[in-house]
């Protein structure tokens, strides 16, 4: 009911170290902002550590559910479902907590900040040392999925999310009458063109066996009219590949494409690429070992293979730093009419999926804690 933006969660950082507080579980408040990291110690702490992680962030989204959850908070929104993430992983950490007694090792708790932003709050808590003192041999990861139901997960080993890279381009002409073009340097034209060249990055220049996107959702100019010819132009877009190398290339080959066509069109080209989320790489060995034990858990019936997705996720820098596994947490329940994606006004849950969420990280978690890799 209390959504916060990304790095802005300043309510939701005391709340979760609240609750962990009251369960007498060890944390830290504080890290890349509001992020909180819990340890619970079994029998013999140092013998392996696994981390499980939760984001906490909202969207700038107005929700439209008629719910007694509704947000409070005006115009934002946990439409990716953050907070089912955080509830979970809090869920996750008193069953734990009351079991400690029963398994050998640590498991530490990430609650994280601002994934929903760049540079996201995975890397900032990195680049903090979440991952260091101590050390997890492992991490996992979930997300909630509407096309699941509630009670099911999926999964996918290897690569399953792109990279995410933002756009940011300012195309610079001489403006003028609507009329009198010959006397102009037209912005809004060129940006025509730059769009239509560009879009041949992907279908010219990657590989085909590399799943590639580029879009632009945004076009602004300054000063334009319906007869008035603007000097600049502005543009935004995205890129996003499951290439690392292939992605660095395409940067360059962008940049230099825009600014030699723009300046052979008598304009000035200002392309700035904001390097977002890299490629999530599922850990093969990792993934394989969490769906068996997400079949152990819940019935083969109830767990899935799922596609590579072309969307992007800052668990993929902990995907780059050690083992991991992102999964996915069916959240759907087509009966009740709980179906809206992420990302809408509408999306919900049916809140039997906390049930599973927690459970099974908690499982996951005693499971990869009982095993020597």
């Amino acid at each position: 009911m209390h959504p916060e933006l990304s790095f802005q969660e300043v309510q939701t950082g005391k709340f979760v170290a609240a609750r962990l507080l009251e369960l007498g579980i060890k944390h830290q408040h504080g890290m890349a902002g509001n992020g909180v990291v819990a340890l619970i110690e079994g029998k013999n702490p140092k013998k392996r550590v696994v981390a499980l992680r939760g984001d906490m962030d909202a969207l700038p989204i107005r929700e439209a559910n008629k719910v007694s959850y509704k947000s409070q908070n005006e115009g934002v929104m946990h439409a990716c479902g953050h907070d089912v993430h955080t509830s979970s992983l809090l869920g996750t950490a008193r069953i734990l907590h009351e079991l400690r007694n029963k398994f050998e090792g640590t498991v530490k708790c990430i609650f994280q900040p601002g994934e929903e932003r760049l540079p996201g709050g995975a890397s900032i808590m990195i680049r903090e040392g979440v991952l260091e003192k101590p050390r997890p041999a492992s991490i996992f990861g979930q997300h909630v999925h509407p096309p699941l139901r509630a009670g099911m997960v999926g999964l996918k080993p290897g690569i399953y999310m792109a990279s995410s890279d933002e756009i940011y381009v300012t195309i610079k002409g001489r403006g003028g009458h609507g009329a009198m073009p010959q006397e102009c340097i037209d912005p809004v034209a060129i940006t025509a063109q730059v769009i239509v060249t560009l879009q041949q990055i992907v279908s010219r220049y990657g590989d085909p066996g590399t799943p590639s996107v580029l879009t632009f959702g945004k076009i602004n100019s300054t000063g334009g009219a319906t007869n008035v010819i603007p000097n600049e132009v502005k543009l935004e877009g995205t890129f996003r590949t499951m290439n690392e190398k292939w992605r660095a290339e395409a940067h360059k080959r962008m940049k230099k494409i825009a600014e030699t066509m723009v300046k052979s069109m008598g304009g000035a080209c200002e392309f700035n690429i904001h390097r977002g989320y890299p490629v999530l790489y599922n850990h093969e060995a990792l993934t394989q070992r969490t769906k068996q034990w997400a079949i152990e858990f819940l019935g083969k019936d109830k767990v899935v293979d799922l596609p590579a997705r072309m969307t992007a996720e800052d668990f993929a820098y902990f995907s780059q730093a050690m083992p991991a596994c992102f999964y996915r947490l069916g959240t759907g329940n087509p009966e009740r009419g709980i179906t809206s994606p992420i990302h809408t006004e509408t999306f919900d849950i049916d809140e039997a999926a906390l049930e599973t969420g927690m459970g099974l990280m908690a499982w996951l978690a005693i499971r990869e804690l009982e095993k020597n890799y």
